[in-house]
């Protein structure tokens, strides 16, 4: 059996965000035998043109949705913007609507903001219009992020720890379930 991988976007481009911070303690809760990967080029990937949405894409385009295409389970954990998806996010996700990347994809989804709740709503809509599987047992919103994620990184809300640990089981549980298909 060959090891499970999970790809994980921060919604947010800032490599010290909080979002960053919550992907990073993901990684230390994964069994040895997962491979985990966090993405940091959302800044790279071209505005969504559907014109250059061809069989010969921008390399960048290209490597982002193979990522996905070969992933186990994709980890999203993403601030909320002006009541919104980020717009890198939002355009990295435009450009995987007719790839069919993330068709029956097992796909957690974290949004830690300051609220949260539109970006939240938002992306379960666009995860959906592009035929994610979302693993509700591992969607989480995040209120307040800045009050319980210290400068350190570390998770200092023992409530917020014990729902990210939550979620990060019922993604094992996922890929168990994947390796006996």
């Amino acid at each position: 059996m060959k090891n499970k991988t999970i790809f994980a976007i921060p919604g947010s481009l800032r490599s010290g965000s909080s979002n960053h911070h919550i992907l990073k303690f993901i990684g230390t809760l994964l069994p040895p035998d997962v491979n985990y990967f966090i993405y940091d080029r959302l800044a790279v990937i071209p505005p969504f043109d559907p014109g250059n949405d061809h069989e010969h894409v921008d390399e960048n385009v290209a490597e982002f949705r193979s990522f996905i295409k070969n992933a186990d389970v994709v980890i999203f954990c993403t601030p909320e913007y002006a009541f919104g998806v980020p717009g890198q996010l939002k355009n990295a996700l435009d450009w995987t609507v007719s790839s069919g990347s993330f068709v029956e994809k097992p796909t957690a989804l974290i949004t830690a903001s300051l609220g949260g709740e539109a970006c939240h709503a938002a992306m379960q809509l666009i995860l959906g219009a592009i035929n994610a599987t979302l693993i509700p047992e591992a969607t989480l919103l995040v209120k307040f992020v800045r009050s319980k994620v210290g400068a350190d990184g570390e998770i200092t809300d023992e409530e917020t720890k014990s729902e990210v640990i939550k979620s990060v089981n019922e993604i094992i549980n996922k890929l168990g379930t994947l390796s006996e298909q």
